[in-house]
């Protein structure tokens, strides 16, 4: 049987444009020739598992890319739309393949913040387990027209980092994606967590580099990016993402207290 529980399943166009495009460029997945990915809980429609396939088949044709869903009438309807590379299927967390082919990424966005925090962990290793040597889960929200996202990486090792995506034309400050943390988090941004002390400090640098504006919000973003680094912040990536209005800090530094992956 399927696990785990039939979600709202609202979706959109171009709603998980943003990470996307993080996982274009990611490693694990440039790293195979015939990547599987996977886009678990896709909802009502087949929109997302589809733009998912356009964006990464331009850089790795022979991409694959298989929507699960946990309730049946949407599988159904998904199944009217399958093309080349694209196909649907009924699932949860236990992430169904054929003949126990692992995947290169499990991309389940907007799914577990509808759960209770206490089985974020277990969700976790469960799809891990899933994954093809090297391949990685992503596990994330976004608000309703993905201009606000972030997202954690995970291995069978255990988390690895959080990364935010911002719009930034009109970003009045930063801590605005405190509202669309990953469910792990999201409860966290109170005094004494790693991840409120980062949501402090972004606006701090937001703030502090307002002059910046002058020349657009993306030399104020890449300033405030700089800044956390200045102070100590484990920022992973280069300027060429902070460009993008993004930002990835190494899980060590966000993990809730108390938190452990376990054996």
């Amino acid at each position: 049987m399927p696990i785990g529980s039939v979600t709202r399943g609202t979706t959109g166009t171009n709603r998980l444009r943003r990470v996307d495009r993080w996982i274009a460029q990611h490693p694990a997945f440039l790293a195979q020739s015939e990547p599987l990915v996977v886009d678990l809980g896709f909802g009502a429609s087949a929109t997302t598992p589809l733009e998912l396939h356009s964006r990464l088949a331009r850089h790795r044709p022979a991409t694959s890319v298989v929507g699960i869903e946990i309730d049946p009438a949407r599988v159904a309807v998904a199944r009217l739309s399958e093309r080349a590379g694209v196909s649907f299927r009924l699932g949860g967390f236990e992430v169904p393949l054929d003949g126990g082919r692992g995947a290169t990424v499990i991309r389940a966005f907007n799914v577990l913040r509808q759960y209770d925090e206490a089985v974020v962990v277990e969700q976790w290793r469960r799809m891990t387990r899933r994954l093809a040597p090297g391949g990685i889960l992503v596990e994330g929200t976004c608000d309703e027209i993905g201009r606000v996202s972030s997202w954690v990486e995970v291995t069978p090792a255990g988390p690895v980092s959080l990364t935010i995506s911002l719009r930034l034309t009109d970003l009045v400050a930063p801590s605005i994606v405190a509202e669309r943390l990953p469910k792990v988090l999201i409860h966290r941004n109170v005094t004494g967590e790693g991840v409120h002390r980062l949501m402090g400090d972004l606006d701090r640098h937001w703030q502090r580099n307002a002059p910046l504006s002058t020349y657009g919000p993306r030399q104020r973003w890449i300033a405030t990016v700089r800044g956390l680094v200045a102070d100590g912040w484990p920022v992973l990536g280069t300027a060429a993402r902070w460009r993008l209005g993004e930002l990835t800090v190494a899980w060590t530094a966000v993990a809730p207290l108390g938190f452990g992956w376990g054996d």
